[in-house]
């Protein structure tokens, strides 16, 4: 069938084409079907979306997805063939009932993810298949190398390190501190890293307040290269990109399959070259993973993977029952942090505690300290300043302003502080309604946007004491975050009035 090409200017972020229903029925082709479209021998396979009155009969509408790789203008007459289902389609299906997929069958899955071929349904029904009935070693180590062998890889000279986390504990700025210090050594540590999806703000949004973080790899390389460290965003990068896509789809459904979350993760550190890696695993109320038990059930998962793959894992469990530090929001925790690497002496406890603690794994994996050693040497790296320059080198590396001081850096000027009602302790921390309040004061968007936590846990108050301060840059978001504040309060202390009823005037 020959058809004349409508482009719509959108991008849709996949690969497909809208024609009119009777063109559909007269070439027998239904919604979600393939069609392989012909222009100037060149050839392009598109899912089918069906209209009865956005395009007309005889005509043929694409994004700009499909018209830029083609190379069709508007008017441009195609010929469009039926396309049968890709055989990944059936490999889907057949995880669906529970069976074991090869190594070739799940690359074929994974190729046609990153080339298109597959819905957005297909992909959410082998992604629904993973989290139901699960994945093994073998699957998962398939899914790695398929997910890496799919996209690019960066190529250094050296020893790479890296860190991750799974997430999950509001303000855990740690990245700010780890790669500067691990970077004052002989290792390189190209650390990418994700903007905030449902947190207050990601490490890339933190860094982002001090220097440009979307970058090539042949700049990352560069810059690596010249400074052994980096903090910069994953996404403007193609390092295994079917992991974007996957999470795509899974963020709507809000599912975390293990299997892939295992193989995102060990995907990335894989395409980046690392030889060796610490993994931060937060455990506590409100967190990703509920108690040591389970930490360290996903620990030794991580090990195994990681061994399969040529990556020494080295597992950090740490407690994340309350904020890392006392800022949450970009420009906040970009104050914090380098305010902690200038007075590490007078930083928050937690904060340089389990940066310290996991940089020192780092260090001893890779022998640059001696067992037992790892922490106390971060900890020299910190306070002996070397760290600190070694910042400022990155930021200077990265395009950023290497002389920036915390004071330089704006935070939202409409603010408000939360006090204590009564004397006590504080019993409680929610990181829950922490992140809610950081960003329905605006946060990770508005730079400036966010929270300070002025007592934590086991601390004593007294009534009118500040709690939190909030931080917004608009009112109308300062208003939204109080409301919130006072209907789900971020700080319990011991003894404090949750609730009183009836009201005086009632029965």
């Amino acid at each position: 069938m020959n058809l004349s090409v409508i482009i719509f200017d959108i991008l849709s972020g996949k690969r497909s084409v809208i024609i009119n229903e009777i063109d559909a029925d007269s070439i027998g082709v239904l919604l979600n079907d393939r069609v392989k479209i012909t222009y100037n021998n060149k050839t392009v396979v598109a899912i089918v979306e069906i209209s009865r009155t956005l395009v007309p009969e005889g005509k043929i509408a694409f994004y700009r997805d499909v018209s830029d790789t083609l190379g069709v203008r508007q008017g441009d007459i195609v010929e469009m063939n039926y396309e049968p289902l890709p055989k990944s389609v059936v490999y889907i299906r057949k995880k669906m009932t529970g069976e074991k997929l090869t190594e070739s069958e799940i690359r074929s899955i994974i190729v046609d993810v990153v080339s298109s071929d597959l819905s957005d349904l297909e992909i959410a029904s082998f992604l629904l298949a993973s989290y139901y009935k699960g994945m093994d070693l073998d699957e998962v180590k398939a899914l790695t190398t398929s997910m890496v062998d799919t996209g690019d890889k960066l190529s250094l000279e050296g020893h790479i390190v890296d860190k991750h986390s799974i997430g999950g504990v509001p303000g855990n700025k740690v990245s700010l501190l780890i790669v500067p210090i691990i970077a004052s050594t002989e290792l390189l540590i190209p650390k990418s890293s994700s903007k905030a999806i449902t947190s207050p703000s990601g490490t890339a949004d933190t860094m982002a307040v001090f220097a440009n973080v979307k970058f090539s790899l042949n700049e990352i390389k560069n810059i690596v290269t010249k400074t052994h460290g980096c903090i910069v965003w994953g996404g403007a990068l193609n390092l295994a990109p079917a992991d974007d896509l996957l999470i795509r789809i899974e963020n709507p459904l809000k599912i975390d399959p293990k299997g892939q979350m295992l193989a995102s993760i060990m995907s990335k550190k894989l395409a980046a070259g690392a030889k060796t890696m610490v993994l931060d695993i937060p455990v506590g109320r409100g967190t990703k993973v509920n108690d040591l038990i389970e930490g360290e059930k996903l620990g030794n998962e991580f090990i195994e993977l990681g061994r399969s793959l040529g990556i020494n894992v080295r597992v950090g469990i740490t407690y994340g029952g309350q904020p890392v530090g006392r800022a949450i929001g970009p420009a906040l925790e970009a104050r914090e942090g380098l305010q902690s690497l200038i007075e590490p002496d007078n930083a928050s406890m937690s904060l340089v505690s389990k940066s310290t603690a996991l940089a020192g794994i780092l260090l001893e994996a890779t022998g640059v300290a001696g067992r037992g050693q790892g922490s106390t040497a971060a900890m020299q790296l910190l306070t002996s300043g070397k760290a600190l320059q070694k910042f400022r080198d990155i930021i200077e590396a990265q395009g950023g302003n290497p002389k920036i001081k915390p004071d330089d850096i704006p935070v939202g000027d409409h603010t408000y502080k939360l006090t204590a009602d009564a004397d006590g302790y504080i019993t409680l921390v929610d990181n829950t309604s922490i992140a809610d309040i950081a960003r329905a004061a605006g946060a990770p968007y508005d730079k400036g946007a966010g929270l300070v936590i002025y007592q934590k846990q086991g601390y004593k108050v007294k009534a009118g004491d500040v709690l939190i301060e909030i931080f917004a840059e608009r009112t109308t978001r300062l208003t939204e975050a109080i409301a919130l504040a006072n209907s789900r309060p971020p700080v319990m202390i011991e003894g404090m009035l949750l609730k009183s009823y009836p009201d005086l005037g009632g029965s």
